[in-house]
């Protein structure tokens, strides 16, 4: 089910070869309990993201700024998963440079930037102004209509999770000190 809501979202648009190359190069190193798998229990965030050909850039982004355990372990989460296509709109450079290992820190702030405890569906969403991210900042909610804003991206489509939610974005959401 993951997928087939996750591929509606998809214009078909890849990464260009630059941060396929940086993301390749990633440390591939696998500990912890992000990495433990079994056929029966309900996937977490983390294994939802990871099973999203629409979600690589993200979960190279995650590894970099090893949050993998985290992902996993806490809960509930709510993440506003970023896709490809989000990641792919910000400026030439800008995804290359946040996966050194150097900008760890920055990329760390700005993924926890997407994160919020709890486990909201969008229509609850509706009933908030501002939501506080893992980050410690505030994130602004819009609604129009039946769209639901978090910052300025647009909440396609929610999957639940083990330890959360997952509400799929189409753009990624920058602390306002970014």
């Amino acid at each position: 089910m993951l997928i087939s809501m996750v591929r509606c979202a998809d214009s078909g648009s890849d990464t260009d070869s630059s941060s396929s190359a940086v993301i390749s190069a990633v440390s591939t190193e696998k500990q912890g309990a992000a990495y433990i798998e079994d056929d029966e229990s309900e996937p977490t965030i983390l294994h939802l993201a990871a099973q999203s050909e629409n979600h690589s850039t993200l979960v190279a982004a995650v590894k970099a700024a090893e949050l993998e355990n985290s992902l996993v372990n806490q809960g509930p989460l709510m993440v506003f998963a970023p896709t490809n296509e989000a990641f792919d709109a910000l400026p030439a450079g800008v995804v290359d440079d946040l996966l050194k290992q150097v900008n760890k820190d920055k990329l760390a702030n700005i993924l926890k930037y997407h994160v919020t405890p709890g486990n909201y569906s969008k229509e609850f969403l509706k009933k908030f102004q501002k939501l506080g991210q893992a980050n410690n900042q505030d994130v602004q909610i819009r609604v129009e209509g039946d769209d639901v804003y978090v910052g300025d991206a647009l909440i396609v489509a929610s999957i639940p999770a083990s330890n959360g939610i997952v509400h799929i974005v189409d753009k990624v959401i920058l602390p306002p000190d970014q």
